[in-house]
């Protein structure tokens, strides 16, 4: 199984001049734990790690640091998450049949989050991790007016790792690109070309750290595990 993990962005909600998953939790760099969590995953043999290159020497620092027995290529990523993924899977090895997508910045996903959605990719050719909400979600339109309460049994909340056939998603790639279509993760993608993407169970720590609030939840997490080991 091949996976690609998005670290291009900046950390501006974060309030961050740098790349935020540079910035550490519990003294290790986001991106760190985001790839021995990849490292333990022994469905994984490859990854691939879309940046710019302003950024690869601290990656070089992280990957040494961090010691994975896993070939890893850096590649230089895009202006937006769907051009850092385009690019990414231009980077695959040939042999390349099924690939995970896992944003970076979601540094808290296990091991076995991966494997589940490696299986998943046997019999579906696009899935995605996600969880079941548990707020009530409002449709909100102009002079934030609520236009609907959509029936919270059939919302979920969509998370990474995204797993796809390379060869679909190639193509879902290329022909948004020609018909100039902007979307915000390789689900979207594939459900525009009318193609099916099947759930996988999430996990509720599976966050996805963006804010400074986040961060303290993720440490708060990571204290959790830490004391039921």
């Amino acid at each position: 199984m091949h996976l690609l993990i998005p670290a291009a962005g900046m950390g501006r909600r974060m309030g961050s001049d740098r790349n935020k998953l540079l910035l550490t939790l519990w003294d290790k760099p986001l991106l760190a734990w985001t790839l021995e969590a990849a490292e333990a995953a022994t469905c994984i043999d490859w990854i691939g790690i879309m940046g710019q290159p302003v950024d690869f020497p601290d990656f070089e620092e992280i990957l040494a640091t961090v010691n994975l027995s896993k070939p890893v290529e850096l590649i230089q990523g895009g202006g937006t998450r769907q051009e850092s993924v385009y690019n990414g899977l231009q980077a695959l090895p040939t042999d390349a049949e099924r690939v995970l997508i896992h944003d970076g910045a979601r540094c808290l996903a296990t091991p076995e989050l991966f494997e589940r959605c490696a299986i998943g990719l046997q019999n579906w050719g696009g899935l995605i991790a996600a969880v079941p909400v548990k707020d009530t979600i409002k449709v909100v339109g102009d002079h934030q007016l609520i236009l609907d309460t959509p029936d919270r049994k059939q919302l979920w909340a969509a998370q990474t790792p995204q797993g796809f056939d390379v060869k679909l998603l190639k193509e879902c790639h290329q022909q948004g690109r020609q018909q100039g279509w902007e979307v915000t993760d390789d689900a979207a993608l594939f459900e525009k070309c009318g193609l099916s993407v099947h759930i996988v169970m999430g996990e509720e720590t599976n966050l996805k750290v963006t804010t400074p609030v986040d961060l303290s939840v993720a440490e708060f997490i990571l204290k959790a595990r830490h004391n039921n080991l």
